[in-house]
């Protein structure tokens, strides 16, 4: 459904784990980026992507853990001129809106060196491009539910999905439809309370599981 604009705000992160690539003259400039949603899990993803490129020039560390006014920053230029690497880079990562977010910038150098305002525009655009692949979710509680129903009801059924702005992780066509749905919390019951008085209280809902820090797609 949709959502009143004095609610709080969409806490926006990143949807899944990307890689994107640019070159700028003879360097090489791999951008690895992801969610995380705590200190450890940022610095546990720092150090894979380090020990994955450990023949690389830099690997430079940018993340943003939080929301709003709750947020811990960190970057590192990893060996690059002060100023030239990570802070760019978290600047152009925080300009995104997004939260609990980590990205980590890998240099191979070409051999040709780029300057001060050369490294700040290689590294700018390397998380700025990589923002531009990545699909946005939002961190949310949500509930997951279950539900079996005739296959003439299919067809309605997915209509409630798409009205209550349900994820639909699977389906099964047996004997009958079998589906695990995802909703915002309070977006359940209503999508539960629909369904009985559809089917005139003969199916229900079945939760499933709930989960407070949930990655929810943002639909299109």
């Amino acid at each position: 459904m949709s959502k009143d604009s004095t609610e709080t705000p969409r806490r926006i992160i990143p949807a899944k784990a990307i890689e994107h690539e640019i070159k700028v003259v003879n360097s090489q400039f791999i951008t690895n980026m992801k969610p995380a949603f705590s200190i450890d899990e940022a610095r546990e993803f720092v150090k894979e992507i380090k020990e994955k490129y450990k023949d690389a020039s830099h690997n430079v560390p940018v993340f943003i853990i939080g929301h709003g006014a709750s947020i811990t920053e960190h970057c590192s230029d990893d060996g690059e001129p002060e100023g030239t690497a990570g802070r760019p880079a978290l600047a152009v990562l925080k300009g995104s809106g997004m939260g609990d977010v980590v990205a980590v910038i890998t240099r191979y150098f070409g051999g040709t060196k780029l300057g001060t305002g050369g490294l700040v525009r290689a590294y700018s655009d390397s998380i700025r491009q990589t923002l531009t692949h990545m699909p946005r979710a939002e961190k949310i509680a949500t509930q997951t539910v279950g539900l079996t129903i005739p296959y003439n009801g299919y067809e309605r059924v997915k209509l409630f999905i798409e009205e209550y702005e349900g994820n639909l992780l699977e389906e099964d066509f047996g004997a009958d439809v079998s589906l695990i749905i995802q909703f915002r919390s309070e977006d359940t019951q209503a999508f539960s309370d629909t369904i009985k008085n559809f089917f005139r209280g003969q199916i229900e809902t079945v939760l499933l599981e709930e989960n407070e820090n949930s990655i929810f797609p943002i639909s299109a």
